[in-house]
């Protein structure tokens, strides 16, 4: 039996990255068809570096800070890492930097985001206190493509949680996050189809 080809993915992340190790467990899996060929941080002191190297991921820290207010200076270094990597998809792992136009060109259609809502609703910071202020029954995450405007790229695939009462942001976060380990795998997966453009994932992917 011919083994699967893994196609290379890159994994940018700012701190633990919780969803990075759920996308390293799916790797590990015979049949998942992604290997992790690197994961960058913009934060050197990132938990997740390290868990990414008990796994024998290679990692690379890329610290912001030191290009100062030039941000697409910064994200051309990262730009680079992948490419010479090899990744062919790039997934958000918790990465939080605004991206600029450099990196959304360059990656249009191969850059995929994790959110922590049922997107449209709730883009940006601070969904769960937001979703429970605006007494909304259901909540839940979001992976879709990256563009230009934040958290407003085409929805690959969504999970769904519903709000219980004595729901706190922490208790709603916490249910999310368990989605969040399966969706995005899952969504990874279905844009890695053969001959799968990713906005053609977008029909119905979801995990309750």
């Amino acid at each position: 039996m011919t083994a699967m080809t893994k196609r290379p993915i890159g994994i940018l992340i700012s701190g633990r990255g919780s969803n990075m190790g759920a996308l390293i467990a799916a790797c590990a899996a015979p049949d998942y068809p992604a290997r992790i060929a690197i994961v960058i941080s913009n934060n050197p002191d990132a938990p997740g570096l390290e868990t990414a190297r008990a796994a024998g991921l290679a990692t690379k820290a890329i610290d912001h800070r030191t290009f100062g207010r030039e941000r697409a200076a910064h994200e051309r270094v990262i730009d680079a890492a992948l490419r010479d990597a090899g990744v062919e998809v790039v997934c958000l792992a918790g990465y939080m930097r605004l991206l600029t136009p450099f990196l959304t060109q360059a990656w249009a259609g191969r850059m995929l985001n994790i959110h922590p809502s049922l997107l449209p609703s709730f883009p940006g910071l601070h969904t769960h206190e937001r979703a429970l202020q605006a007494g909304v029954r259901l909540h839940g995450c979001t992976v879709h493509l990256v563009t230009e405007v934040m958290d407003e790229g085409p929805i690959i695939g969504q999970a769904a949680v519903p709000v219980l009462s004595g729901d706190t942001p922490d208790s709603l976060a916490a249910r999310i996050l368990t989605q969040e380990h399966l969706l995005y795998p899952a969504a990874l997966r279905r844009v890695l189809r053969p001959g799968t453009h990713p906005e053609a994932t977008a029909d119905a992917l979801l995990c309750v």
